[in-house]
Protein backbone atom coordinates (compact mmCIF):
# COMPACT_ATOMS: atom_id res chain seq x y z
CA UNK A 1 0.00 0.00 0.00
CA UNK A 2 1.41 3.36 -0.96
CA UNK A 3 1.57 6.16 1.58
CA UNK A 4 0.23 9.65 0.95
CA UNK A 5 3.52 11.33 1.76
CA UNK A 6 3.16 14.12 -0.79
CA UNK A 7 0.26 16.13 -2.11
CA UNK A 8 0.77 14.59 -5.60
CA UNK A 9 -0.07 11.15 -4.24
CA UNK A 10 -3.68 12.17 -3.59
CA UNK A 11 -5.79 11.95 -6.73
CA UNK A 12 -7.81 15.07 -7.64
CA UNK A 13 -11.51 14.68 -8.39
CA UNK A 14 -14.29 17.10 -9.06
CA UNK A 15 -17.53 15.59 -7.92
CA UNK A 16 -17.03 14.02 -4.51
CA UNK A 17 -17.95 15.57 -1.21
CA UNK A 18 -14.90 14.24 0.68
CA UNK A 19 -12.39 16.88 -0.42
CA UNK A 20 -9.00 17.70 1.02
CA UNK A 21 -7.56 21.07 0.01
CA UNK A 22 -3.92 22.19 0.09
CA UNK A 23 -2.69 25.77 -0.36
CA UNK A 24 0.28 26.04 -2.70
CA UNK A 25 1.53 29.29 -4.27
CA UNK A 26 -1.73 31.00 -3.32
CA UNK A 27 -3.74 28.46 -5.32
CA UNK A 28 -6.10 25.90 -3.80
CA UNK A 29 -5.93 22.39 -5.20
CA UNK A 30 -8.68 19.91 -4.30
CA UNK A 31 -7.76 16.39 -3.32
CA UNK A 32 -9.92 13.46 -2.39
CA UNK A 33 -10.20 10.57 -0.03
CA UNK A 34 -13.02 8.60 -1.66
CA UNK A 35 -15.91 7.18 0.42
CA UNK A 36 -14.79 3.89 1.87
CA UNK A 37 -11.19 4.89 1.35
CA UNK A 38 -10.55 5.84 4.96
CA UNK A 39 -10.41 2.17 5.97
CA UNK A 40 -7.79 1.51 3.31
CA UNK A 41 -5.56 4.33 4.53
CA UNK A 42 -2.60 3.55 6.74
CA UNK A 43 -1.91 5.61 9.84
CA UNK A 44 0.74 7.52 7.84
CA UNK A 45 -1.82 8.21 5.11
CA UNK A 46 -4.20 9.64 7.66
CA UNK A 47 -1.53 11.84 9.17
CA UNK A 48 -0.74 13.22 5.73
CA UNK A 49 -4.45 13.79 5.08
CA UNK A 50 -4.73 15.58 8.42
CA UNK A 51 -1.70 17.74 7.58
CA UNK A 52 -3.22 18.74 4.26
CA UNK A 53 -6.54 19.48 5.92
CA UNK A 54 -4.86 21.68 8.53
CA UNK A 55 -2.92 23.50 5.82
CA UNK A 56 -6.16 24.30 4.05
CA UNK A 57 -8.11 25.12 7.19
CA UNK A 58 -6.01 25.82 10.32
CA UNK A 59 -9.07 26.34 12.52
CA UNK A 60 -10.66 29.25 14.32
CA UNK A 61 -8.63 32.46 14.35
CA UNK A 62 -7.76 34.02 17.68
CA UNK A 63 -9.49 37.20 16.45
CA UNK A 64 -12.73 35.42 15.58
CA UNK A 65 -15.60 35.84 18.05
CA UNK A 66 -16.06 32.06 17.85
CA UNK A 67 -12.77 31.72 19.73
CA UNK A 68 -14.43 33.42 22.71
CA UNK A 69 -17.27 30.91 22.38
CA UNK A 70 -14.76 28.06 22.24
CA UNK A 71 -13.05 29.26 25.43
CA UNK A 72 -16.47 29.50 27.10
CA UNK A 73 -17.36 25.93 26.05
CA UNK A 74 -14.06 24.53 27.32
CA UNK A 75 -14.33 26.43 30.62
CA UNK A 76 -17.81 25.03 31.29
CA UNK A 77 -16.57 21.47 30.71
CA UNK A 78 -13.48 22.06 32.88
CA UNK A 79 -15.77 22.60 35.87
CA UNK A 80 -16.32 18.83 35.90
CA UNK A 81 -12.59 18.42 36.48
CA UNK A 82 -12.74 20.89 39.37
CA UNK A 83 -15.54 18.91 41.04
CA UNK A 84 -13.36 15.95 42.01
CA UNK A 85 -10.40 18.08 43.10
CA UNK A 86 -12.59 20.17 45.37
CA UNK A 87 -13.93 17.09 47.12
CA UNK A 88 -10.60 15.41 47.77
CA UNK A 89 -9.08 18.49 49.36
CA UNK A 90 -12.10 19.91 51.15
CA UNK A 91 -12.61 16.67 53.06
CA UNK A 92 -8.90 16.53 53.90
CA UNK A 93 -9.14 20.08 55.28
CA UNK A 94 -12.43 19.46 57.10
CA UNK A 95 -10.93 16.29 58.57
CA UNK A 96 -8.33 18.45 60.35
CA UNK A 97 -10.92 20.81 61.89
CA UNK A 98 -11.61 20.28 65.59
CA UNK A 99 -15.04 21.88 65.15
CA UNK A 100 -16.09 19.14 62.69
CA UNK A 101 -14.56 16.36 64.78
CA UNK A 102 -16.32 17.62 67.89
CA UNK A 103 -19.69 18.02 66.16
CA UNK A 104 -19.73 14.39 64.97
CA UNK A 105 -17.55 12.88 67.72
CA UNK A 106 -14.73 11.77 65.39
CA UNK A 107 -10.94 11.82 65.23
CA UNK A 108 -8.88 12.52 62.11
CA UNK A 109 -7.70 8.92 61.61
CA UNK A 110 -10.58 6.88 63.02
CA UNK A 111 -12.64 4.15 61.39
CA UNK A 112 -15.62 6.51 61.21
CA UNK A 113 -13.48 8.91 59.20
CA UNK A 114 -12.88 6.06 56.78
CA UNK A 115 -16.66 5.70 56.41
CA UNK A 116 -16.96 9.42 55.60
CA UNK A 117 -14.37 9.14 52.83
CA UNK A 118 -15.55 5.68 51.82
CA UNK A 119 -19.15 6.76 51.17
CA UNK A 120 -17.85 9.02 48.41
CA UNK A 121 -16.28 5.94 46.80
CA UNK A 122 -19.55 4.05 47.29
CA UNK A 123 -21.25 6.83 45.32
CA UNK A 124 -18.59 6.49 42.62
CA UNK A 125 -19.29 2.77 42.46
CA UNK A 126 -23.06 3.32 42.17
CA UNK A 127 -22.43 5.72 39.28
CA UNK A 128 -21.26 2.83 37.12
CA UNK A 129 -24.50 2.10 35.26
CA UNK A 130 -25.72 5.72 34.98
CA UNK A 131 -22.31 6.75 33.63
CA UNK A 132 -22.41 3.91 31.10
CA UNK A 133 -26.02 4.48 30.03
CA UNK A 134 -26.91 8.17 30.18
CA UNK A 135 -24.11 9.71 28.04
CA UNK A 136 -24.88 7.27 25.20
CA UNK A 137 -28.65 7.44 25.56
CA UNK A 138 -29.37 11.14 26.05
CA UNK A 139 -26.05 12.78 25.17
CA UNK A 140 -22.85 13.92 26.84
CA UNK A 141 -24.28 17.33 27.87
CA UNK A 142 -27.22 15.81 29.72
CA UNK A 143 -24.84 13.40 31.46
CA UNK A 144 -22.85 16.35 32.79
CA UNK A 145 -26.01 18.24 33.79
CA UNK A 146 -27.61 15.36 35.71
CA UNK A 147 -24.30 14.47 37.36
CA UNK A 148 -23.69 18.00 38.59
CA UNK A 149 -27.28 18.38 39.81
CA UNK A 150 -26.75 15.24 41.90
CA UNK A 151 -23.45 16.68 43.20
CA UNK A 152 -25.23 19.90 44.21
CA UNK A 153 -27.75 17.83 46.19
CA UNK A 154 -24.88 16.04 47.93
CA UNK A 155 -23.16 19.32 48.80
CA UNK A 156 -26.38 20.69 50.31
CA UNK A 157 -26.86 17.55 52.43
CA UNK A 158 -23.30 17.50 53.81
CA UNK A 159 -23.10 21.24 54.48
CA UNK A 160 -26.47 21.29 56.27
CA UNK A 161 -26.12 17.91 58.00
CA UNK A 162 -27.52 17.73 61.54
CA UNK A 163 -26.46 14.14 62.13
CA UNK A 164 -23.86 11.69 60.91
CA UNK A 165 -26.33 9.71 58.77
CA UNK A 166 -27.35 12.81 56.81
CA UNK A 167 -23.68 13.65 56.30
CA UNK A 168 -22.70 10.28 54.83
CA UNK A 169 -25.79 10.25 52.55
CA UNK A 170 -24.59 13.58 51.24
CA UNK A 171 -21.15 12.12 50.67
CA UNK A 172 -22.66 9.28 48.64
CA UNK A 173 -24.64 11.65 46.40
CA UNK A 174 -21.53 13.78 45.96
CA UNK A 175 -19.52 10.78 44.74
CA UNK A 176 -22.34 9.63 42.46
CA UNK A 177 -22.82 13.03 40.85
CA UNK A 178 -19.14 13.86 40.53
CA UNK A 179 -18.39 10.56 38.79
CA UNK A 180 -21.29 10.80 36.33
CA UNK A 181 -20.36 14.38 35.44
CA UNK A 182 -16.65 13.55 35.06
CA UNK A 183 -17.30 10.48 32.87
CA UNK A 184 -19.56 12.49 30.56
CA UNK A 185 -17.05 15.35 30.44
CA UNK A 186 -14.19 13.03 29.41
CA UNK A 187 -16.21 11.66 26.50
CA UNK A 188 -17.38 15.14 25.49
CA UNK A 189 -13.97 16.79 25.64
CA UNK A 190 -12.30 14.02 23.61
CA UNK A 191 -15.01 14.28 20.96
CA UNK A 192 -15.22 18.06 20.42
CA UNK A 193 -11.50 18.92 20.39
CA UNK A 194 -9.44 18.90 17.15
CA UNK A 195 -7.28 15.77 16.65
CA UNK A 196 -3.99 17.70 16.69
CA UNK A 197 -4.65 19.40 20.06
CA UNK A 198 -6.79 16.82 21.84
CA UNK A 199 -3.97 15.82 24.19
CA UNK A 200 -3.59 19.29 25.66
CA UNK A 201 -7.31 19.76 26.20
CA UNK A 202 -7.80 16.36 27.82
CA UNK A 203 -4.77 16.98 30.01
CA UNK A 204 -6.21 20.34 31.00
CA UNK A 205 -9.52 18.71 31.97
CA UNK A 206 -7.82 16.41 34.43
CA UNK A 207 -5.40 19.10 35.58
CA UNK A 208 -8.39 21.25 36.55
CA UNK A 209 -8.65 18.84 39.47
CA UNK A 210 -6.06 21.06 41.12
CA UNK A 211 -8.07 24.22 40.51
CA UNK A 212 -10.75 22.58 42.64
CA UNK A 213 -8.06 21.68 45.16
CA UNK A 214 -6.79 25.26 45.30
CA UNK A 215 -10.30 26.61 45.83
CA UNK A 216 -11.03 24.10 48.59
CA UNK A 217 -7.73 24.43 50.45
CA UNK A 218 -7.71 28.21 50.04
CA UNK A 219 -11.14 28.85 51.56
CA UNK A 220 -10.52 26.29 54.31
CA UNK A 221 -7.71 28.41 55.80
CA UNK A 222 -9.77 31.48 56.85
CA UNK A 223 -12.96 29.50 57.52
CA UNK A 224 -11.06 26.94 59.59
CA UNK A 225 -10.08 29.73 62.01
CA UNK A 226 -13.72 30.38 62.89
CA UNK A 227 -15.05 28.74 66.03
CA UNK A 228 -18.58 28.16 64.71
CA UNK A 229 -19.75 25.16 62.71
CA UNK A 230 -19.62 27.27 59.56
CA UNK A 231 -15.88 26.62 59.68
CA UNK A 232 -16.67 23.25 58.06
CA UNK A 233 -20.17 23.87 56.68
CA UNK A 234 -18.93 26.76 54.51
CA UNK A 235 -16.29 24.81 52.52
CA UNK A 236 -18.69 21.89 52.01
CA UNK A 237 -21.39 24.23 50.70
CA UNK A 238 -18.94 25.96 48.35
CA UNK A 239 -18.11 22.53 46.95
CA UNK A 240 -21.20 22.99 44.79
CA UNK A 241 -19.72 26.07 43.03
CA UNK A 242 -18.07 24.34 40.02
CA UNK A 243 -21.13 22.09 39.62
CA UNK A 244 -23.49 25.10 39.66
CA UNK A 245 -21.47 26.79 36.91
CA UNK A 246 -21.52 23.68 34.73
CA UNK A 247 -25.21 22.97 35.36
CA UNK A 248 -26.18 26.56 34.56
CA UNK A 249 -24.44 26.71 31.19
CA UNK A 250 -23.83 23.19 29.87
CA UNK A 251 -26.97 23.08 27.74
CA UNK A 252 -25.72 26.14 25.84
CA UNK A 253 -22.89 23.98 24.48
CA UNK A 254 -23.22 22.03 21.20
CA UNK A 255 -23.63 18.28 21.54
CA UNK A 256 -20.74 15.96 20.70
CA UNK A 257 -20.47 15.58 16.89
CA UNK A 258 -19.58 11.91 17.26
CA UNK A 259 -22.69 11.32 19.39
CA UNK A 260 -24.82 13.20 16.85
CA UNK A 261 -23.39 11.15 13.97
CA UNK A 262 -23.94 7.78 15.64
CA UNK A 263 -27.55 8.82 16.35
CA UNK A 264 -28.26 9.58 12.71
CA UNK A 265 -27.93 13.38 12.84
CA UNK A 266 -25.17 13.63 10.23
CA UNK A 267 -25.87 17.16 9.04
CA UNK A 268 -25.95 18.54 12.57
CA UNK A 269 -22.68 16.76 13.32
CA UNK A 270 -21.12 18.46 10.29
CA UNK A 271 -22.37 21.87 11.40
CA UNK A 272 -20.93 21.38 14.89
CA UNK A 273 -17.55 20.31 13.49
CA UNK A 274 -17.54 23.33 11.19
CA UNK A 275 -18.34 25.67 14.06
CA UNK A 276 -15.64 24.22 16.31
CA UNK A 277 -12.85 23.25 13.89
CA UNK A 278 -13.17 25.37 10.74
CA UNK A 279 -11.71 28.81 10.21
CA UNK A 280 -14.62 29.85 7.98
CA UNK A 281 -17.36 27.82 9.71
CA UNK A 282 -17.53 25.81 6.48
CA UNK A 283 -19.22 22.39 6.48
CA UNK A 284 -17.22 21.59 3.32
CA UNK A 285 -13.91 22.35 5.04
CA UNK A 286 -11.35 19.57 4.47
CA UNK A 287 -10.89 19.26 8.23
CA UNK A 288 -14.62 18.70 8.68
CA UNK A 289 -14.96 16.29 5.77
CA UNK A 290 -11.96 14.24 6.85
CA UNK A 291 -13.43 13.73 10.33
CA UNK A 292 -16.87 12.90 8.88
CA UNK A 293 -15.17 10.35 6.66
CA UNK A 294 -13.59 8.75 9.71
CA UNK A 295 -16.95 8.76 11.52
CA UNK A 296 -18.59 7.08 8.54
CA UNK A 297 -15.95 4.39 8.40
CA UNK A 298 -15.54 3.66 12.10
CA UNK A 299 -18.76 4.43 13.92
CA UNK A 300 -21.45 1.79 13.79
CA UNK A 301 -25.07 2.78 14.32
CA UNK A 302 -26.88 0.17 16.39
CA UNK A 303 -23.66 -1.02 17.99
CA UNK A 304 -23.07 -1.97 21.63
CA UNK A 305 -23.23 1.68 22.66
CA UNK A 306 -26.99 1.53 21.89
CA UNK A 307 -27.45 -1.37 24.34
CA UNK A 308 -26.75 0.04 27.78
CA UNK A 309 -26.59 -3.36 29.45
CA UNK A 310 -24.12 -4.84 26.97
CA UNK A 311 -20.50 -4.66 28.14
CA UNK A 312 -19.35 -7.69 26.16
CA UNK A 313 -17.85 -5.56 23.40
CA UNK A 314 -15.21 -4.31 25.86
CA UNK A 315 -13.80 -7.84 26.10
CA UNK A 316 -15.03 -9.53 22.92
CA UNK A 317 -11.82 -9.27 20.91
CA UNK A 318 -8.15 -9.32 21.80
CA UNK A 319 -7.84 -5.73 20.60
CA UNK A 320 -10.64 -4.52 22.87
CA UNK A 321 -9.26 -6.43 25.85
CA UNK A 322 -5.89 -4.74 25.31
CA UNK A 323 -7.64 -1.37 24.99
CA UNK A 324 -9.37 -1.81 28.33
CA UNK A 325 -6.14 -3.08 29.85
CA UNK A 326 -4.67 0.37 29.18
CA UNK A 327 -7.67 1.89 30.96
CA UNK A 328 -7.18 -0.49 33.90
CA UNK A 329 -3.57 0.68 34.27
CA UNK A 330 -4.81 4.27 34.67
CA UNK A 331 -7.55 3.22 37.10
CA UNK A 332 -5.35 1.09 39.36
CA UNK A 333 -2.21 3.21 39.53
CA UNK A 334 -4.21 6.42 39.36
CA UNK A 335 -5.69 5.34 42.71
CA UNK A 336 -2.93 3.25 44.28
CA UNK A 337 0.19 5.27 43.44
CA UNK A 338 -0.08 6.86 46.90
CA UNK A 339 -1.99 9.97 45.88
CA UNK A 340 -5.06 9.08 47.96
CA UNK A 341 -2.81 8.87 51.01
CA UNK A 342 -1.76 12.48 50.41
CA UNK A 343 -5.05 13.96 49.14
CA UNK A 344 -7.31 12.77 51.94
CA UNK A 345 -4.92 12.33 54.85
CA UNK A 346 -2.25 15.01 54.41
CA UNK A 347 -3.17 16.65 57.76
CA UNK A 348 -2.69 13.26 59.47
CA UNK A 349 0.66 12.77 57.73
CA UNK A 350 1.79 16.25 58.76
CA UNK A 351 0.78 15.56 62.36
CA UNK A 352 2.81 12.34 62.34
CA UNK A 353 5.75 14.38 60.99
CA UNK A 354 5.50 16.74 63.98
CA UNK A 355 3.27 19.55 62.65
CA UNK A 356 0.41 19.67 65.13
CA UNK A 357 -1.17 23.05 64.40
CA UNK A 358 -4.39 22.51 62.35
CA UNK A 359 -4.02 26.00 60.87
CA UNK A 360 -0.50 25.29 59.64
CA UNK A 361 -1.67 21.94 58.31
CA UNK A 362 -4.29 23.70 56.19
CA UNK A 363 -1.74 26.24 54.94
CA UNK A 364 0.55 23.40 53.87
CA UNK A 365 -2.45 21.70 52.29
CA UNK A 366 -2.92 24.83 50.15
CA UNK A 367 0.79 24.85 49.28
CA UNK A 368 0.52 21.21 48.22
CA UNK A 369 -2.42 22.07 45.94
CA UNK A 370 -0.43 24.92 44.39
CA UNK A 371 2.69 22.87 43.65
CA UNK A 372 0.59 19.96 42.37
CA UNK A 373 -1.26 22.28 40.00
CA UNK A 374 2.08 23.51 38.68
CA UNK A 375 3.14 19.93 38.01
CA UNK A 376 -0.15 19.17 36.26
CA UNK A 377 0.14 22.23 34.00
CA UNK A 378 3.72 21.28 33.08
CA UNK A 379 2.63 17.73 32.26
CA UNK A 380 -0.32 18.99 30.21
CA UNK A 381 1.93 21.32 28.21
CA UNK A 382 4.30 18.43 27.41
CA UNK A 383 1.66 15.78 26.66
CA UNK A 384 1.80 16.26 22.90
CA UNK A 385 5.62 16.60 22.91
CA UNK A 386 6.89 13.91 25.29
CA UNK A 387 4.19 11.42 24.39
CA UNK A 388 1.83 9.49 26.63
CA UNK A 389 4.04 6.52 27.47
CA UNK A 390 7.17 8.48 28.58
CA UNK A 391 4.97 10.82 30.61
CA UNK A 392 3.25 7.90 32.34
CA UNK A 393 6.55 6.14 33.07
CA UNK A 394 8.10 9.32 34.48
CA UNK A 395 5.06 9.84 36.71
CA UNK A 396 4.90 6.37 38.22
CA UNK A 397 8.71 6.24 38.66
CA UNK A 398 8.75 9.55 40.53
CA UNK A 399 5.89 8.28 42.73
CA UNK A 400 7.90 5.17 43.58
CA UNK A 401 10.99 7.19 44.45
CA UNK A 402 8.95 9.73 46.45
CA UNK A 403 7.30 7.03 48.57
CA UNK A 404 10.66 5.38 49.28
CA UNK A 405 12.34 8.63 50.34
CA UNK A 406 9.38 9.73 52.48
CA UNK A 407 9.37 6.37 54.26
CA UNK A 408 13.08 6.57 54.99
CA UNK A 409 13.01 10.16 56.26
CA UNK A 410 9.90 9.74 58.42
CA UNK A 411 10.91 6.38 59.94
CA UNK A 412 12.02 6.30 63.60
CA UNK A 413 15.49 5.00 62.70
CA UNK A 414 18.36 7.38 63.37
CA UNK A 415 18.37 10.87 64.84
CA UNK A 416 14.98 12.62 64.74
CA UNK A 417 15.53 16.26 63.81
CA UNK A 418 13.33 19.04 62.50
CA UNK A 419 15.45 19.15 59.35
CA UNK A 420 14.80 15.48 58.69
CA UNK A 421 11.05 15.85 59.30
CA UNK A 422 10.91 18.85 56.96
CA UNK A 423 12.79 16.89 54.31
CA UNK A 424 10.22 14.10 54.63
CA UNK A 425 7.38 16.58 54.15
CA UNK A 426 9.22 18.05 51.15
CA UNK A 427 9.34 14.64 49.48
CA UNK A 428 5.62 14.17 50.17
CA UNK A 429 5.04 17.39 48.23
CA UNK A 430 7.46 16.36 45.48
CA UNK A 431 5.63 13.05 45.22
CA UNK A 432 2.44 14.94 44.36
CA UNK A 433 4.30 17.10 41.83
CA UNK A 434 5.56 13.94 40.11
CA UNK A 435 2.11 12.34 40.22
CA UNK A 436 0.36 15.41 38.86
CA UNK A 437 3.02 15.83 36.15
CA UNK A 438 3.01 12.29 34.79
CA UNK A 439 -0.34 10.72 35.70
CA UNK A 440 -2.96 13.45 36.18
CA UNK A 441 -2.93 14.78 32.57
CA UNK A 442 -3.41 11.23 31.24
CA UNK A 443 -6.27 10.08 33.45
CA UNK A 444 -8.87 11.46 31.05
CA UNK A 445 -6.84 11.58 27.84
CA UNK A 446 -5.28 8.10 27.77
CA UNK A 447 -8.54 6.37 28.65
CA UNK A 448 -10.57 8.22 25.99
CA UNK A 449 -7.89 7.68 23.35
CA UNK A 450 -7.62 3.95 23.93
CA UNK A 451 -11.36 3.27 23.68
CA UNK A 452 -13.31 3.11 20.42
CA UNK A 453 -16.38 5.32 20.02
CA UNK A 454 -18.71 2.34 20.36
CA UNK A 455 -17.21 1.45 23.74
CA UNK A 456 -16.13 4.85 25.01
CA UNK A 457 -18.93 5.71 27.44
CA UNK A 458 -19.12 2.17 28.84
CA UNK A 459 -15.34 1.84 28.96
CA UNK A 460 -14.94 5.12 30.83
CA UNK A 461 -17.73 4.09 33.21
CA UNK A 462 -16.10 0.70 33.88
CA UNK A 463 -12.67 2.27 34.25
CA UNK A 464 -14.12 4.82 36.68
CA UNK A 465 -15.83 2.02 38.60
CA UNK A 466 -12.52 0.14 38.85
CA UNK A 467 -10.83 3.30 40.14
CA UNK A 468 -13.67 3.78 42.63
CA UNK A 469 -13.23 0.21 43.87
CA UNK A 470 -9.53 0.89 44.42
CA UNK A 471 -10.37 4.11 46.23
CA UNK A 472 -12.91 2.27 48.35
CA UNK A 473 -10.09 0.06 49.60
CA UNK A 474 -7.96 3.16 50.14
CA UNK A 475 -10.50 5.02 52.20
CA UNK A 476 -11.27 2.15 54.55
CA UNK A 477 -7.75 0.74 54.79
CA UNK A 478 -5.57 3.87 54.98
CA UNK A 479 -6.88 5.20 58.35
CA UNK A 480 -6.21 1.82 59.99
CA UNK A 481 -2.83 1.50 58.27
CA UNK A 482 -1.74 4.97 59.39
CA UNK A 483 -2.77 4.18 62.95
CA UNK A 484 -1.05 0.77 63.06
CA UNK A 485 1.85 1.08 60.61
CA UNK A 486 2.50 4.84 60.48
CA UNK A 487 5.58 5.43 58.24
CA UNK A 488 5.50 1.83 56.93
CA UNK A 489 2.33 2.74 55.02
CA UNK A 490 4.58 4.55 52.52
CA UNK A 491 6.42 1.28 51.85
CA UNK A 492 3.17 -0.42 50.80
CA UNK A 493 2.61 2.22 48.13
CA UNK A 494 6.28 2.02 47.13
CA UNK A 495 5.79 -1.69 46.37
CA UNK A 496 2.62 -0.98 44.36
CA UNK A 497 4.43 1.71 42.35
CA UNK A 498 7.33 -0.66 41.68
CA UNK A 499 4.91 -3.14 40.11
CA UNK A 500 3.35 -0.26 38.17
CA UNK A 501 6.68 0.68 36.60
CA UNK A 502 7.11 -2.89 35.33
CA UNK A 503 3.54 -3.20 33.98
CA UNK A 504 3.61 0.17 32.21
CA UNK A 505 7.05 -0.52 30.71
CA UNK A 506 5.95 -3.90 29.36
CA UNK A 507 2.49 -3.07 28.02
CA UNK A 508 1.71 0.66 27.67
CA UNK A 509 1.32 1.91 24.08
CA UNK A 510 2.05 5.32 22.61
CA UNK A 511 -1.02 7.17 21.25
CA UNK A 512 0.44 10.62 20.56
CA UNK A 513 -0.73 12.32 17.33
CA UNK A 514 -3.11 9.52 16.38
CA UNK A 515 -6.80 10.17 15.77
CA UNK A 516 -9.26 8.26 17.93
CA UNK A 517 -10.09 6.10 14.93
CA UNK A 518 -6.45 5.47 13.91
CA UNK A 519 -5.80 3.44 17.04
CA UNK A 520 -7.38 0.35 15.45
CA UNK A 521 -4.07 -0.13 13.62
CA UNK A 522 -2.23 -0.39 16.94
CA UNK A 523 -4.54 -2.68 18.89
CA UNK A 524 -5.19 -5.08 16.02
CA UNK A 525 -1.44 -5.63 15.60
CA UNK A 526 0.22 -8.76 17.00
CA UNK A 527 2.31 -6.61 19.37
CA UNK A 528 0.45 -3.33 20.09
CA UNK A 529 3.34 -1.79 21.99
CA UNK A 530 5.83 -2.37 19.17
CA UNK A 531 3.30 -1.22 16.58
CA UNK A 532 2.84 2.02 18.50
CA UNK A 533 6.62 2.47 18.52
CA UNK A 534 6.72 2.01 14.75
CA UNK A 535 3.99 4.58 14.24
CA UNK A 536 5.73 6.98 16.62
CA UNK A 537 8.96 6.59 14.66
CA UNK A 538 7.14 7.23 11.40
CA UNK A 539 5.55 10.33 12.91
CA UNK A 540 8.96 11.66 14.00
CA UNK A 541 10.43 11.06 10.55
CA UNK A 542 7.43 12.69 8.90
CA UNK A 543 7.75 15.72 11.16
CA UNK A 544 11.46 15.97 10.31
CA UNK A 545 10.72 15.82 6.56
CA UNK A 546 8.08 18.52 6.89
CA UNK A 547 10.49 20.82 8.74
CA UNK A 548 13.19 20.24 6.12
CA UNK A 549 10.68 21.03 3.35
CA UNK A 550 9.74 24.25 5.13
CA UNK A 551 13.40 25.30 5.25
CA UNK A 552 13.87 24.53 1.55
CA UNK A 553 10.84 26.64 0.70
CA UNK A 554 12.08 29.48 2.89
CA UNK A 555 9.20 29.18 5.38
Amino acid sequence: MSHLTDAEDILPVEDDKHVLAEHHDNEVQDYIVKPGGVAAMSAEDRHTALRLARAADPGISMRDWRMAQWVFYITVVLMCGGDAGFDGTVMGAVNSMKQWQKYFGLTSASGSTGIVFGMYSVGQTLAFFPAAYLPDKIGRRWGMAIGNLTLILGALLTSQAHNFQMFIWGRMFTGLGCTLAASSAKSYMSEITPPHSRGRYMGLLNSFYYVGQLMASGISIPLGRKTSNWSWRGPLLLQAAPAVINFAFVMLLPESPRWLFINGRDEQAGRVLAKLHSRDNDVNSPMVLLQLGEFEENLVAGGADKRWWDFRALFKTRANRYRFGMCAIIAIWGAWAGNALISYFLPVLLEQAGINSPDRQRVLNFANSLTSFGGALAGTALTDYMGRRPLLLSGITSCMVGMALAAGLLSPAGAQTATRANAGITFIFLFMVGYSFGITPLQGLYVAENLSMENRAKGIALQTWLGAACNLINTFAIPSALKALRWKTYLIFFAVDFVGVIVIYLFAVETKRLSLEDLDHIFEAKNPKQESFALAKAARERYKREKEAEKLNGL
